[in-house]
């Protein structure tokens, strides 16, 4: 009886550990609004919101383009982060290539990983005049 006993507390430990660092990431809604820029060399600000876990974060974004950057715009993106564990997590930055063109107005839609493993699924619409075939950074900072 005493080693069923201590074998149940074996496993009762181990099974508690296993669960407390396979802890499954979360995920919360964000809004971004950007403000890009751009001759050859290009710039993008902008500034939102991220929803997690019930509260209401604010963020800011800033980032430079390089390659072919022509115009200007104003994209309002909305969708999800993932694989974060608090919400400091999406904080980072992200880079892309990306090719886009927007003629007054057009549909954005792009996918971004930080160092910290947290994935933006953004999509919105893209207002203004800009055709782009470039590298970009995008940093993503909270507001505390």
């Amino acid at each position: 009886m005493r080693l069923s006993s201590a074998a149940r507390a074996v496993l009762l430990a181990l099974g508690l550990l296993a669960g407390s660092s396979a802890a499954l990431a979360d995920e919360g809604a964000v809004t971004l609004v950007i403000f890009k820029a751009g001759w050859v060399f290009g710039g993008s600000i902008g500034k939102g919101v991220m929803t997690f876990h019930g509260q209401t974060y604010g963020l800011t974004a800033g980032g430079l383009d390089y390659g072919l950057v022509f115009g200007g715009s104003q994209t309002t993106l909305q969708g999800k982060v993932r694989n974060i564990r608090r919400a400091q997590d999406i904080a980072g930055v992200y880079g892309a290539a990306g090719v886009g063109v927007a003629f007054g107005a057009g549909v954005r839609g792009i996918v971004l990983t930080n160092q910290n493993g947290a994935i933006l699924e953004l999509a919105g619409k893209q207002l203004g005049l800009m055709a782009n075939v470039d590298l970009s950074g995008l940093a993503i900072t909270l507001k505390e």
